[in-house]
């Protein structure tokens, strides 16, 4: 993985121009030129603090007062909508492994600007037949990004899936929850430790607060999420 001044230096250097990933311009800084980075739809200031529900005057969010997530923070740049969302579907289904520059260039843009350090930084991990299924997994393309950035160490052994449990997009808020319950392992203790975990999109927030249990209940004393784009589903 390249340095942020190492990438500075490269996009500054016309030898190494890169086309936009959306429109093909060749004035692209990480990937993306500068009219197509602002047509990412920018997830609203006011939200919830706990898991990033748009709220107006940013107070906790409803499913947040009924229900706290287990992760402390969800840090989230961009909504899950056009034309990201097919970025990042490409990049997750397409096996466009190329695009994991611009987007985890954009991810630590956004984490450059908030002046945090974690113990460690880690992805969401898959199972070993999905991993297998897809090649690679995005979140860990993303994790290793903002860990540089934030200058904190970067770890993909951590934690392992222990099955590989049903797609979360086909499933309900409660159908989530229960999905992943009981799906991540923490492989020693934690005691203590700040943890950043990072996936490419957050729905209802299960998949990451089911992560953030397991390792506060190995000790970690704080456990933030990081992701690209924040979805809304319409069920409940």
């Amino acid at each position: 993985m390249l340095s942020n001044t190492a990438m500075s230096i490269i996009d500054k250097c016309s030898i190494f121009r890169q086309k936009c990933v959306l429109c093909a311009a060749t004035d692209a800084t990480n990937g993306l030129c500068a009219p197509c980075r602002r047509s990412l739809p920018r997830l609203p200031d006011e939200q919830c603090p706990r898991c990033a529900e748009p709220v107006a005057g940013g107070a906790l969010c409803g499913h947040c007062q009924r229900s706290l997530p287990a992760f402390d923070a969800l840090h989230v740049p961009y909504i899950f909508g056009y034309p990201l969302s097919g970025l990042i579907h490409a990049f997750k289904y397409g096996k466009r492994l190329q695009l994991a520059g611009a987007l985890g260039g954009l991810l630590s843009e956004f984490a450059a600007c908030q002046a945090l350090k974690y113990d460690y930084v880690i992805p969401v991990p898959l199972a070993k037949e999905r991993l297998a299924e897809r090649g690679f997994n995005q979140s860990h393309e993303l994790a290793r990004a903002i860990a540089v950035t934030m200058r904190s160490p970067f770890s993909a052994q951590l934690c392992w899936r222990k099955c590989n449990t049903l797609p979360q997009a086909s499933l309900g808020r409660a159908e989530r929850l229960k999905n992943v319950r009981h799906a991540f392992g923490v492989k020693r203790r934690c005691d203590g430790l700040s943890i950043a975990i990072v996936d490419d999109v957050a729905t209802s927030g299960a998949t990451l607060s089911a992560l953030a249990e397991t390792l506060k209940k190995q000790g970690a004393k704080r456990v933030d999420a990081w992701v690209l784009a924040r979805a809304f589903s319409p069920k409940t």
